[in-house]
């Protein structure tokens, strides 16, 4: 079976999913088949694309316009298709840059394994640049990583306030400035601090 996927980077009905629409029935997608997003291609959230993933059995093929349309970046769209691959899902790409890529065939399969070789590369060049980085960091006395969203002030503040049965999480977290995956791997539901709050409290007090 084929499903198709179409996406616009604006909901405000300005852009228009037409083009796309015509261009997968015509490769023999079913109208009742298609997806669609209206958001950035950069937002992780778009739940057309996760409900068209999810719909997905093996032996389907899912057909996109434009290798853009699906994913983020290179490396976004290497793991979407090694995950449709795991699962006996083919992708064909219509036009654009992508264009040769239909993983249901030989050759389409070895065009998208050079798209795989150079996302590992790029993902190398990062780490090298890294690494490289924080080496340099280290021998001017600076040590690397990211700074911590939390300070030792919220981390109590949090703490505190998970203790409470009555502690809105959502303006909790909107208090602190903070998510609340970040909320969760410092404070416990119930205020207790986690390994990340205490290496936050550990931090400060080797100041």
């Amino acid at each position: 079976m084929l499903v198709g996927y179409t996406r616009v980077s604006k909901a405000d009905g300005s852009q228009t999913t037409d083009l796309q629409r015509d261009a997968l029935t015509a490769a023999g997608v079913d109208p009742n088949a298609l997806y669609e997003d209206r958001a950035s291609g950069k937002k992780e959230g778009r739940p057309e694309l996760t409900a068209c993933l999810k719909a997905l059995r093996r032996g389907d093929t899912l057909v996109v316009w434009t290798l853009d349309r699906l994913g983020r970046d290179l490396r976004h769209l290497v793991n979407i298709v090694h995950d449709l691959t795991q699962r006996g899902i083919g992708l064909k790409v219509l036009t654009g840059q992508g264009a040769a890529i239909d993983t249901t065939t030989a050759s389409g399969k070895l065009v998208f394994g050079i798209f795989a070789a150079l996302a590992e590369f790029e993902r190398e060049l990062i780490s090298e640049r890294t690494i490289a980085g924080l080496a340099a960091a280290r021998a001017r006395g600076r040590k690397g990583g990211r700074p911590y969203k939390m300070t030792p002030a919220k981390v109590r503040l949090a703490m505190a306030s998970m203790g409470q049965p009555d502690t809105n999480v959502g303006e909790l977290c909107r208090e602190l400035g903070i998510a609340r995956q970040t909320l969760y791997r410092h404070v416990s539901p119930s205020g207790e601090l986690r390994e990340a709050g205490h290496k936050v409290l550990a931090q400060s007090r080797s100041r």
